[in-house]
């Protein structure tokens, strides 16, 4: 029997007692004061706590805390009030008008007066997006509003910003203030905020709930500058203690936090948060079993065998120690290829074949590729594009590729390459997390006649050479910005640059089904046009879907009330820790 030689270190270490010297820090000695402190290690660090610059997981997690957006998304990903209370739309789907809460106190701070957090107010809304557009600030989510908003002067050059002296003029005019969004964002008035779009575009409340759509306090971000990156001031349910950057961050609860549970009681519940930036995931498996950390979010490949069996379930010895919560995750992980017949390596490549395309989607075990590599962490990708979870999503419906040898040998010859005489061989692009995968399908293609050589670079020179189309075969993966299939058949409509659209397919019927879905109100006849958009990108197979993910929780006992959700956003307001086992 092979033993994991990580495991049996961390056992060593724990038995001889010297993991003392590895568990310092707050979390004990906050236990033993009887405060309820949440516990999480983030190996891959945290860039900035500044909302414009949310741009992966790390960060999100942490604005999460921090912030809060006039909408939100709950577990099953329906949007629901956040700053705002209510909202509606015009006939034309194009002019939003928000009723922000008049409850809401941005934490405190000596940048405000006396050092107390003043309410938020509607201009704070317009501030907050026009700073995501203003090229000063040089956002990563301007893309949110880029050729979705209506620019066009609604104020008379007046862009609904508060005055110098804290009043609001007509239409929340500036005084001073640069407007990158023109009359797209007007604060009526303190807790009236109305957002005009160029077209309309259905999804819009799901950007709206988007880290970078976060509420940030004018004065605040002008006191600090570029330091607004390490002194946050939010709404959100945790304030900035501290942040000792590659050492810890300390959240507190924001006393004055606006929501309260069914019961009346306030949130959140905890009295704090505690992020460690332990980059060794030997040490991070170590502290969370025992108990110094709350959660871990995934487990590292190493240890996965010792914890899970193949069918992803906790193995005997841990059932007891560790709560695994597992829930659909919306990301798609896929192989790319160009199909772009004005590039060079597209033309010269058997991959521009479609048949090609399609044997190489029937030629594996999707499967037994995540039975053996990911336990069973995972649903094989056998529908679309479109990832379960999704209320669109329906495999019945979306018709994709499962494993037919026969098919694909098929498929060659219709494409003239009979068991796969004259086939070049085939170069794949992937990252070293990804290399178990790339092997597998090589070595299952390999018995249908197609020959594979896996090359292996780092991430960021796979983005480069994507977004350049000098990938001709490449692994990727899709996460989604916001719960809509939208997101997803955006890649693949043809007026769009590389990325999204990293494969430059091109299909003008799809584009005008893309483009008439955007002006579909109804949910169902909607969502008919996007299975629709989906089958004909499974048929063209500028893709080959790999799996769906999953969220994979491994939580500590004592935890309760922390729930995943799709978007894998940490959700921590209504999180309480309570004593297991006499702790």
């Amino acid at each position: 029997m092979k033993v994991n030689k990580h495991f049996l270190m961390l056992r060593a270490i724990w038995t001889s007692g010297l993991w003392l010297l590895l568990l310092g820090g707050c979390g004990s000695a906050a236990r033993d004061t009887g405060k309820k402190v949440f516990s999480y290690n983030e190996s891959d660090g945290i860039a900035t706590l500044d909302p414009a610059f949310s741009k992966n997981r790390s960060i999100m997690w942490a604005i999460h805390q921090l912030y809060s957006t006039l909408v939100e998304t709950d577990s099953n990903l329906h949007f629901v009030p956040g700053l705002a209370r209510s909202w509606e739309v015009s006939a034309d789907r194009k002019v939003w008008t928000f009723h922000l809460r008049t409850d809401v106190y941005f934490h405190d701070d000596p940048a405000f007066p006396g050092g107390k957090g003043r309410r938020l107010v509607a201009a704070d809304i317009v501030y907050s997006f026009n700073r995501l557009l203003d090229p000063q600030t040089a956002s990563s989510g301007a893309w949110i509003f880029h050729d979705r908003i209506d620019t066009s002067d609604a104020c008379g050059g007046m862009a609904g910003q508060p005055n110098g002296h804290g009043a609001v003029l007509p239409c929340g005019v500036p005084e001073a203030m640069p407007s990158p969004g023109g009359g797209a964002f007007l604060a009526i008035d303190d807790s009236t905020f109305r957002l005009r779009l160029s077209r309309p575009f259905n999804p819009i409340l799901g950007l709206l709930s988007m880290e970078y759509c976060s509420a940030v306090p004018r004065e605040v971000v002008e006191r600090y500058g570029k330091d607004f990156r390490s002194h946050p001031v939010g709404t959100g349910p945790f304030r900035l203690k501290s942040w000792e950057e590659g050492q810890d961050l300390i959240l507190l609860k924001n006393a004055h936090y606006y929501e309260h549970d069914s019961a009346g009681r306030q949130l959140p519940y905890l009295d704090a948060v505690k992020v460690s930036f332990n980059d060794e995931k030997a040490t991070e498996f170590l502290q969370f079993q025992q108990g110094q950390l709350d959660f871990i979010n995934e487990i590292d490949a190493s240890f996965k065998d010792e914890v899970l069996s193949k069918q992803g379930k906790l193995k005997k010895d841990w059932q007891d120690k560790i709560v695994l919560s597992i829930h659909p995750q919306l990301n798609t992980e896929y192989l790319g290829i160009v199909v772009d017949s004005s590039n060079d390596l597209v033309r010269n490549s058997p991959l521009r074949l479609r048949q090609v395309r399609q044997a190489i989607n029937y030629g594996f075990d999707r499967r037994k590729m995540i039975l053996y590599i990911k336990n069973s962490l995972g649903l094989p990708a056998e529908s679309g594009f479109i990832p379960a979870g999704l209320p669109s999503f329906d495999s019945t419906l979306v018709h994709g590729y499962y494993y037919d040898p026969a098919k694909a040998r098929s498929l060659l010859t219709a494409a003239g390459f009979p068991e796969g005489r004259g086939l070049p061989r085939l170069k794949l692009l992937t990252v070293p997390n990804y290399a178990d995968f790339a092997t597998f399908i090589a070595r299952q293609l390999q018995d249908i006649g197609l020959h594979i050589e896996v090359e292996v670079v780092q991430k960021s020179l796979l983005l480069e050479e994507t977004a350049q189309s000098k990938a001709l075969f490449f692994r990727g993966s899709w996460l989604a910005d916001y719960p809509d299939a939208e997101n997803y058949l955006s890649v693949f409509y043809g007026k769009n640059p590389a990325p999204p659209n990293y494969t430059r397919y091109h299909d003008a019927f799809f584009d005008k089904l893309y483009e008439q879905a955007l002006q579909e109100n109804n949910d169902s006849l909607r969502y008919r046009l996007y299975r629709q958009m989906d089958q004909r990108v499974v048929d063209a197979a500028p893709v080959v879907p790999l799996w769906y993910d999953e969220v994979v929780h491994f939580i500590n006992p004592r935890v309760r009330g922390l729930e995943a959700n799709a978007l894998n956003l940490l959700e921590l307001r209504r999180v309480d820790i309570v004593a297991v086992g006499g702790r």
